[in-house]
Parts: C-alpha cells; structure tokens; sequence
C-alpha cells in the first residue's frame, strides 16, 4: 500500500538512487501487468559464470533444459532457494530468468542464490562431474526410482538435477549425459506431473537426504 511506498521511497532517497514519479500513463508503458505494484526500477542482471557458480562446491545444484515458460522458471528457482540449492543453471535454450514474468515467480528467490543462463548442456555437466557431484535426470520413464534411491542413501551425495522442456522432457541424447534417470513414482491416477512440481519433489527428496546425512542445521 502506500505505507510500503513511502518506505521505499524513503530508502532510495538514502541510497541516494534517483526516483522520479511517473503518471499513470508512464507507469502503465513500462510495466506489464494490468494492475502494477507501483513501483518500477533498472538493475544489473544478477546471472554468473557457471565456474563462480560452483567455486563454493554446492552440494544441491539444479539445471534446467530448455525450459521455456518464465513461470516454471521462477517458481524452479524459488525451490531451490527454499530448498537449500547452492545454484540454478539454465541452458542454451531455456528462457531468460530476468523475464518480468520469471522474477515475479521466483518471489525474490533470483537475488538469493548463484544463477548461471546460456550454458552449453555438455559442458553444464562436464563442470558437475568435476566437483564430484552425481548428476541425476528426472524423466518420468526413468529406470531409477526417486523413493528407492533416498532410501538407500544415493541421493546424499552432491547432486545435480537436470530438469527437461515442459513439452517433451529431456531428449534421449541430454538423458544419456546423466549417471541416473529417475521418476517420481505417481501412486494416484495422475498420468504425469509438471516441471516445478517434479523439481520441488526431488529438490526437496535430495535436501531432505542430505540434511539427514549431515545433521540439522549443518
């Protein structure tokens, strides 16, 4: 409401970041949604290198594949934020995270972790292997079960996700990149699940593994 605005305002002013008001109309030709918040701004993009990414050895990293709706996107980042990931990488291919629509998703998680966008999948995962992690894909034809694998400890290791297109899921040739397929077993009459609800059963999945190898709040 206005309150939060004048507190916004107010803080600019001390950070001495320029803040003209705008007319509706002004407003209305920046922003994209019917109903704005009121407040637009101009930042740096906050994607890294896929090296400065992994150089604090994450132990929880998701990479997602031509992923190509920005509201699947943002709410995958907001995931792994809240599930403790130590990075998010997008693909050649995949929507651009700074999308209007992928920010609002990702419900400030974008500016909490290392995002890392445009990156040649071999590679993603060449970078992976090199610091030790396992890299897992999740299809849901895989021949690995997500249940079967945290119950017998794998999904304590560092681990990377490869999270394919909404479409079509991960091809076979970005499939075979990865050590393990695996699906999450469905025990209703669901035929499939979408892509940030699969990310955030196996995000959480291996948080949860990993939290209990390590000890609460290690």
């Amino acid at each position: 409401g206005q309150d939060r605005l004048a507190q916004l305002v107010a803080i600019a002013l001390r950070r001495r970041l320029h803040g003209p008001l705008l007319s509706d109309r002004g407003m209305a030709g920046l922003a994209d949604t019917v109903t704005p918040q009121g407040v637009v701004a101009i930042c740096t993009a906050v994607d890294v290198g896929l090296e400065q990414a992994l150089e604090l050895e994450p132990r929880l990293v998701v990479c997602c594949v031509q992923v190509r709706d920005p509201g699947n996107a943002g709410t995958v980042i907001r995931c792994a934020d809240a599930f403790g990931a130590g990075a998010v990488v997008l693909s050649v291919g995949s929507v651009d995270a700074h999308n209007s629509k992928s920010v609002r998703a990702s419900a400030g998680s974008l500016f909490h972790l290392p995002l890392v966008q445009g990156v040649e999948l071999d590679a993603a995962v060449d970078a992976f292997h090199a610091r030790g992690m396992q890299v897992l894909a999740a299809d849901g034809s895989g021949d690995a079960d997500l249940d079967e694998l945290a119950l017998a400890g794998e999904l304590a290791q560092p681990t990377a996700w490869l999270m394919g297109n909404e479409a079509w899921g991960l091809p076979p040739e970005h499939a075979r990149l990865a050590d393990r397929v695996v699906r999450v077993p469905i025990y209703g009459q669901a035929e499939s699940l979408n892509l940030s609800t699969a990310a955030a059963v196996c995000l959480y999945a291996t948080a949860s593994a990993q939290r209990h190898l390590r000890g609460p709040g290690r």
